[in-house]
């Protein structure tokens, strides 16, 4: 295979024991507010698109060559660190409304909203517009869900805000990298 070659689809065995997690009897058990299938799945969006996030973040960061180098390459490990910190908030406070979270790659490949990525070396100039569209896709994403889980939980929302906060002030801090004065 070449590095311009694509490669084909992994093609793993079944996981062993069945098809994966299923709410135990325990679980069924257990008392506190319960996420619907809605918050559930809204909350499922954030967490691939975040977990995608960190992923091309990571791809950014090892491929991005040009000006300002060593600038960019320490800003996408800001980028990176916040959306595994979010990812990791949100995965866990889905478990903690006994929803379970999903971030096993081929679910994130399958449902993300975020674009593909870029293969090779990337220009800090494009790396800087290729990295805000992402970020304003997946702040896009917590809008978008936004009004319908704060409606069920305004505690997850309290998350989901804080997540708009980082990634809006990323996106605007990255984007000023390419961005020139406007006319006075």
């Amino acid at each position: 295979m070449t590095a311009n070659d694509t490669p084909q689809k992994n093609r793993r065995r079944a996981a062993r024991g069945g098809s994966g997690a299923k709410v135990t009897s325990d679980q069924n058990a257990e008392h506190g507010f319960i996420a619907s299938k809605s918050l559930a799945e809204n909350m499922q969006r954030v967490l691939v698109d975040l977990i995608e996030l960190s992923l091309q973040g990571k791809q950014a960061h090892w491929n991005v060559v040009g000006t300002n180098f060593r600038d960019t390459h320490l800003q996408l490990d800001e980028i990176i660190d916040a959306a595994r910190e979010f990812s990791d908030t949100v995965a866990e406070r889905m478990r903690s409304l006994h929803a379970l979270p999903d971030g096993r790659s081929d679910i994130v490949a399958a449902t993300t909203t975020l674009p593909e990525f870029p293969q090779g070396e990337i220009a800090t100039s494009e790396v800087i517009d290729l990295i805000t569209e992402r970020l304003d896709v997946v702040a896009s994403t917590c809008r978008e869900v936004h009004d319908d889980v704060d409606e069920e939980d305004p505690t997850t929302a309290d998350i989901l805000h804080a997540v708009l906060e980082r990634l809006e002030q990323l996106s605007w801090m990255v984007s000023a990298e390419n961005r020139v004065p406007r006319g006075r």
